[in-house]
């Protein structure tokens, strides 16, 4: 089974499916990956039926999920909701679960008082043909911690080339909440995952992948900083060979230092927020 084999989750399960790096410069923020040894994908621009939603992407794709490099390049209703959060903070603003069912989860979202926005058709030209999916996004206000939201793919294979793929997993998620408890409850009832303490914080756990949701100094504790709440702090990478994308990561200048079993990496600016590598 090839990577693209292992992107759709199996009917009643979800993954999580990728992070996305709102930036104001594309190629500086492919430049960041590519110094740390990642491919990067060409540049993409976002569709619909209707046009442009008004902003283009780069990805680094992994063995399980990716990480998007997404930039507002229109003047668009889309475009300006982007602007309005790179204006809180740099990195990472979008958390998407995969769904092997977005019309589902637009029905269950409304049922419980997400006020999901219309289901999106978006496809976007890439190397290996015409990538389509299903999104799904809630009301804005109701997941104030960044743009929460549910990708249903319908061409992984467009997207995981196995010359593209990068042998590393998206395996967690730290989002930063005044009330921990209070935001997780909340996202449980999004995705419809149970809550389970841990340590000085709250895990949801997916089919594969997961979300931590602490304190800002709890989430501090694990990555060495975090942003003011609400906010998505970084993520953690594993598979690969840890030591060497740490080699990679100091060889390029980026501060890392050690916490707990782990190495928190901090991401220049052109790209933003943290990774947890180990």
């Amino acid at each position: 089974m090839n990577a693209a084999d292992r992107q759709r989750p199996p009917p009643g399960e979800l993954y999580l499916d990728h992070v996305s790096h709102f930036v104001a410069d594309l190629d500086a923020a492919a430049r960041v990956c590519e110094a740390l040894g990642l491919r990067v994908t060409p540049t993409s621009v976002q569709r619909t039926p209707e046009g442009p939603v008004g902003a283009s992407n780069r990805c680094v794709m992994l063995e399980a999920g990716y990480i998007e490099l997404l930039s507002p390049t229109h003047d668009t209703p889309a475009a300006a909701r982007m602007r309005a959060l790179m204006r809180r903070y740099e990195g990472v603003q979008l958390v998407c679960f995969g769904t092997p069912d977005a019309a589902g989860e637009h029905q269950r979202l409304a049922a419980h008082g997400y006020e999901p926005q219309p289901l999106v058709d978006l496809a976007r030209e890439v190397a290996g043909g015409s990538a389509r999916f299903k999104v799904v996004r809630p009301a804005p206000e109701k997941m104030p911690e960044g743009r929460i939201q549910f990708v249903e793919q319908l061409t992984p294979e467009a997207l995981w080339r196995p010359s593209d793929v990068n042998a590393l997993r998206l395996e967690e998620v730290f989002v930063v909440a005044e009330d921990p408890v209070q935001a997780a409850a909340r996202w449980a009832r999004f995705a419809a995952l149970i809550p389970q303490p841990d340590a000085d914080g709250v895990r949801l756990e997916t089919a594969r992948g997961r979300i931590f949701i602490g304190t800002r100094a709890a989430v501090a504790k694990l990555l060495g900083e975090a942003p003011p709440p609400p906010a998505i702090a970084g993520y953690a990478l594993g598979g690969g060979q840890p030591k060497t994308l740490l080699a990679r990561c100091k060889e390029a200048g980026v501060a890392v230092q050690k916490c707990g079993a782990r190495h928190a990496a901090k991401l220049p600016a052109a790209l933003g927020s943290v990774w947890l590598i180990g």
